[in-house]
């Protein structure tokens, strides 16, 4: 049986007080395109935090590409690669410049040659010898996701990748994301809040309240259920009930 792409037991994580995700019991299979929706402040970006190695866990395990996140995070990082919210290049430099340096950190072996693949894949030949400094959002996002698959990793993270994007640049990521997953065989695991990018992009959905994982299933079955994408607001209301001020209760 081929093992899950990442599996967590009981992983947890606490500042203070404050549990920022409680007891998560989640497998994502080899292959799928995971949507994990939630409300600002679910816990998205802290279990992502966890399983790319950024944050050490609370309590509880988990294995990413068949690592543990806790004993072997060189292992974790060799195998994954991960986009932020909001990248972070060097200003200063093109391009190509910012992708050298990844490149040489991430140990690549003919770097000019991949950093051309990269290029071409994400048809952004043009950027090349542009500083980054001087890029829009949109455009930040895709040298950042250059970066992230320069050494051909086999889990993608990222997170909240269609923030601040219009509808043209969302588009254009939705079908990076699905290039990746279909020509590359990646497998992604996508933080986000947007309904309409869960039900475009995606194999496989979790829902996270309060750092609670509430609902896990797949796309097929979420939409043999509830009929159409427009009713996955139905289901995340669902779970995730509102209270009078518009927030998750």
């Amino acid at each position: 049986m081929t093992q899950p792409a990442i599996e967590t037991r009981g992983l947890s994580q606490r500042f203070g007080d404050f549990r920022a995700v409680e007891d998560l019991n989640l497998t994502v299979a080899e292959g799928e395109v995971f949507g994990f929706l939630g409300h600002n402040g679910a816990g998205k970006t802290t279990t992502i935090h966890m399983l790319t190695t950024l944050a050490r866990p609370a309590s509880g395990s988990a294995r990413v590409a068949g690592h543990d996140i806790v004993t072997d995070p060189l292992g974790v990082r060799r195998e994954i690669g991960y986009v932020p919210e909001n990248v972070r290049l060097y200003d200063t430099l093109t391009t190509r410049e910012n992708l050298t340096f990844f490149a040489r950190l991430s140990g690549v072996e003919d770097a000019s040659d991949r950093i051309a693949e990269v290029l071409d894949f994400l048809s952004i030949e043009e950027l090349a010898d542009r500083r980054v400094g001087t890029f829009s959002k949109g455009m930040r996002q895709r040298v950042g996701l250059a970066q992230a698959i320069l050494h051909r990793p086999g889990i993608l993270f990222l997170d909240e990748p269609s923030s601040g994007l219009d509808p043209m640049g969302m588009k254009m990521l939705r079908d990076l994301i699905g290039r990746l997953n279909r020509e590359w065989g990646m497998t992604i695991f996508m933080n986000t809040h947007l309904l309409s990018e869960i039900a475009k992009s995606c194999t496989s959905i979790g829902v996270l309240n309060h750092g609670r994982l509430v609902f896990h299933d797949s796309i097929d079955v979420v939409m043999k259920r509830y009929g159409d994408e427009e009713a996955l607001e139905e289901l995340y209301l669902s779970v995730v009930p509102v209270n009078a001020k518009g927030e998750a209760a």
